[in-house]
């Protein structure tokens, strides 16, 4: 039996481990949160090396792609470098492939994403092929990065401007402490109250909520009105949260495996032990062939 582990710098509650079977061989898929702690998590890293078959890091980003252009997060190239034999991902070539044939798969065979509809992105930075497939569909965009991330009431509109932005921002970004980009451990947990209040009518305005599921949740008001949610990495709990919001659709990018939706950065890492190839020698067509023999799908869960 295979094994592939996620590491994670998020909340140790979302833990989990399954059994599946992929293409006729059995995985031992499993979550550990190290709530926050980034030596916690190097030292996991470190335990872990040689004796599973593919780690994913979860929590936080060790690349970003923009267009061809990619940007390393010092942080995670931190915990990348604490692995010596063992392949490490973090779901950012999976995004790159996935979430594209996600938009296109959503909008030639369900009503959930069409051409004219309001589509906001909390972040957008983290899932570049996300935001270009939705774009590029005719969606009306609005790119959340600067309101929800520095608090500037400034919409971006377009993959040019986003694009422009994030060449701009990232080279200082990516050497900024993760936990000042991104909610960790407990943060996961709660709410930007403060943020809630001021910034709830782009949550109201949209008809789909698209990309980091903590982000979504962070910032997200109650009395939605039956919008749709396109994320991933969702739980039982998840789930219900969602429904006492008000939203009316979750669509999850990655499939669902006893109750929850595992974050690209697992699938990716079981995708890479399917193929046994070096990581620098596997490309994007890889990752879409293997999903392709995969058949997988989005999972779209109706909640009201």
């Amino acid at each position: 039996m295979k094994k592939v582990v996620s590491v994670s710098l998020g909340s140790s509650k979302r833990d989990h481990k399954v059994q599946v079977e992929l293409l006729g061989e059995q995985f031992e898929i499993s979550r550990m949160g190290t709530d926050g702690d980034f030596n916690r998590a190097l030292e996991v890293l470190r335990e872990l090396d040689g004796k599973v078959d593919a780690i994913g890091l979860g929590g936080i980003d060790v690349y970003l792609y923009v267009r061809q252009k990619r940007y390393a997060i010092h942080d995670g190239l931190k915990l990348v470098e604490a692995v010596k034999m063992t392949p490490v991902v973090d779901g950012s070539g999976l995004k790159n492939t996935l979430e594209r044939e996600v938009v296109r798969i959503l909008a030639e065979n369900t009503g959930l994403l069409k051409k004219g509809m309001k589509v906001l992105m909390v972040s957008s930075l983290d899932r570049f092929g996300m935001a270009e497939a939705l774009y590029d569909m005719g969606c009306d965009m609005t790119y959340g990065d600067l309101i929800f991330t520095m608090g500037m009431t400034y919409p971006i509109k377009t993959v040019a401007e986003l694009e422009d932005i994030a060449n701009r921002t990232l080279p200082d970004l990516v050497k900024m402490p993760f936990q000042m980009l991104y909610p960790t451990g407990k943060k996961q947990e709660s709410q930007d109250e403060e943020k809630v209040r001021r910034f709830a009518g782009y949550y109201y305005e949209a008809d789909v909520i698209a990309g980091d599921f903590h982000l979504i949740r962070r910032f997200m008001p109650a009395g939605m009105n039956g919008q749709t949610i396109l994320t991933n990495t969702t739980t039982r709990d998840d789930v219900e949260f969602l429904r006492d919001k008000g939203i009316g659709t979750l669509a999850t990018t990655t499939p669902e495996y006893e109750g929850r939706s595992f974050g690209t950065n697992v699938i990716e890492a079981a995708m890479v032990a399917i193929l046994g190839k070096p990581l620098e020698q596997i490309a994007a067509e890889d990752y879409l062939e293997l999903l392709r023999r995969l058949n997988f799908q989005p999972r779209i869960l109706r909640l009201s």
